[in-house]
């Protein structure tokens, strides 16, 4: 059953959700998925931002499937290469194009623990699509995101999905440069598994910044971390495919399925207990569900958080995207 609490339920505790715009990141699989129909489900039209056509594609048919018909939402694929930054700003530009508001933007893509690389740019690939092209896509749609907060009763939410992984950064990162930003942390005993963390402390820090500025800005908008929580969204994959009906049981015991893990990704963008208390979940990181939760000292290190908010803004103005 996991450690959920279940004091929320979407299915129950979501408000009709007809005219409002979402865009979410990694839509396609995983919890974004099952943010997708839980929103869509209650009238949200919903943009998939994902890069592969074809799985996207199947995954809105499987939604179809499953009861997104007649009376629901819609959803939408959009594509988003999020290993590129220009693509990033490209599909906020051919979004805008199409929408005339935007209600909710969930950044919920992530690489996960995956082999060290490179991208053309000379940022390392997890840092590029979990952290500066999610950036960029939100700098890019700021003009609507305001523009939709303008209006009475607007009600603006930025979700980005981080990770209580922020927790098992050690020592005192820095990110004054893009040598710091692509440290690939050889020294650490599980290194992909050590960067991901790092990630997620990187977006932690982001959205607190993005929170700050926005508020000193006089907008309304409202940014919220979030942790999903322990989510099984990994026995089905290879190498752990062959032995999933031994590790499903044991993993059930500990984690919680999609649809469940999406729970605090969707009382973020949605409920109604946010628009009602708007100041107070400002800024704050949620673990599930919808609990206010201490993020780590670093975490909350305001200088630290401008300093990677000032290393990515002159990244993106060296490549023309800030």
């Amino acid at each position: 059953m996991g450690f959920f609490s279940k004091s929320f339920d979407p299915v129950t505790d979501l408000p009709d959700l007809s005219g409002k715009v979402v865009l979410i990141t990694g839509g396609n699989a995983g919890i974004g998925y099952s943010t997708v129909k839980h929103l869509a489900r209650h009238g949200a039209k919903v943009y998939m931002a994902a890069r592969n056509k074809s799985k996207a594609e199947a995954a809105i048919a499987q939604l179809k499937a499953e009861g997104l018909g007649p009376g629901n939402g819609e959803v939408i694929w959009l594509e988003l290469d999020l290993k590129d930054p220009r693509n990033a700003k490209k599909t906020a530009e051919e979004f805008m194009k199409l929408e005339k508001r935007l209600d909710i933007l969930i950044e919920n893509a992530a690489v996960l623990v995956e082999n060290y690389a490179m991208t053309p740019d000379g940022v390392q690939e997890l840092v590029m699509v979990n952290v500066i092209s999610h950036v960029v896509l939100t700098r890019s749609l700021q003009p609507l995101l305001d523009q939709t907060a303008a209006e009475p009763n607007s009600d603006v939410r930025i979700i980005v999905v981080a990770s209580d992984g922020h927790r098992f950064v050690s020592g005192q990162p820095r990110f004054r440069n893009l040598d710091e930003l692509n440290d690939e942390l050889k020294s650490s005993f599980f290194p992909s598994f050590a960067r991901y963390c790092m990630s997620k402390l990187q977006n932690m820090l982001y959205a607190s910044e993005l929170q700050r500025r926005l508020t000193a800005a006089g907008s309304p908008i409202t940014v919220i971390p979030i942790h999903p929580g322990a989510v099984n969204t990994f026995t089905d994959k290879p190498p752990l495919a062959n032995f999933k009906f031994i590790i499903k049981p044991i993993v059930s015991l500990f984690f919680v399925q999609q649809d469940e893990g999406a729970y605090n990704s969707v009382f973020a963008a949605a409920s109604e207990e946010v628009a009602k208390n708007r100041e107070k979940y400002k800024g704050v990181y949620l673990t599930p569900v919808g609990k206010i939760a201490e993020p780590t000292k670093t975490a909350k290190d305001e200088e630290l958080a401008k300093e990677l908010w000032d290393t990515v803004e002159k990244f993106l103005q060296e490549k023309g995207l800030w």
